[in-house]
């Protein structure tokens, strides 16, 4: 598959789980993340091309409140090759609010290596 991304993404080196805030079940957890997206690790394939409302749960020392809530398009979906019942799933954000992208910069800055 081609590169599409503008800027890099980084791995992730701290464990924050991401949870459909629709249903409140947990979707996965980063394992890259970029100043446009992120990547998730997840149980089960998710599909393409579809919004979900992501709800990322943070540190006090990141922002004023204990998640943010933001909306994220699958771009795509693929299994792990070495661990046979894990999925690795790409986001775009879709939509943000101002200060959630702050913060959102602010994960990516003290936890993306």
């Amino acid at each position: 598959m081609p590169e599409r991304r503008t800027a890099p993404r980084k791995k992730f080196v701290f464990y924050m789980r991401v949870l459909n805030d629709d249903t409140q079940e947990i979707l996965g957890h980063m394992v890259e993340v970029g100043p446009n997206g992120l990547q998730l690790e997840t149980t089960m394939p998710l599909p393409v091309n579809r919004d979900y409302y992501l709800r990322l749960e943070i540190t006090p020392d990141l922002g004023d409140r204990p998640y943010i809530v933001f909306i994220g398009r699958t771009k795509w979906c693929k299994m792990d090759e070495i661990e046979l019942n894990l999925y690795h799933t790409g986001f775009s954000i879709a939509e943000i609010m101002p200060d959630d992208k702050q913060i959102f910069l602010n994960v990516l800055k003290k936890y993306g290596t």
